[in-house]
């Protein structure tokens, strides 16, 4: 066999490798443990949009002087969105504390965005 023939494949093979492969992107979204409603849900919004797309997120608590004091609000926070997502998203690191930031890892749950038919389309149409 021809030595730079087999070259030439291995090299191919590696390219075409390099060009189905996929890279898991790490988005970040930063929380304020005080957060308003409104704030919350455009950021959840964000954090929806990420996981459409299959990143996953690292959602970040952080904490300013006094807040420290009360981590537990932070954690309210988390667990409030984490619960709000359990349909499309999967808490991969649970909430831990770290420094001044408590951090989660959210992962998205394969087949959770695609399109479902409407069942009860047929019915009022008729």
């Amino acid at each position: 066999m021809d030595y730079g023939k087999f070259k030439y494949q291995q090299a191919m093979k590696a390219k075409q490798a390099r060009k189905n492969q996929s890279r898991v992107e790490v988005k970040e979204m930063k929380f304020r443990p005080k957060i308003d409603v409104g704030d919350y849900e455009t950021k959840k919004g964000h954090v929806l949009r990420f996981l459409k797309k299959g990143a996953r997120v690292k959602v970040t608590i952080m904490f300013r002087g006094r807040e420290m004091a009360h981590p537990e609000q932070g954690l309210n926070v988390l667990e409030r969105l984490s619960a709000d997502l359990k349909d499309v998203a999967t808490v991969e690191s649970q909430p831990k504390l770290e420094g001044r930031n408590m951090i989660m890892l959210l992962a998205p749950i394969k087949g959770a965005f695609d399109e479902k038919p409407a069942k009860n389309e047929s019915k009022s149409q008729a």
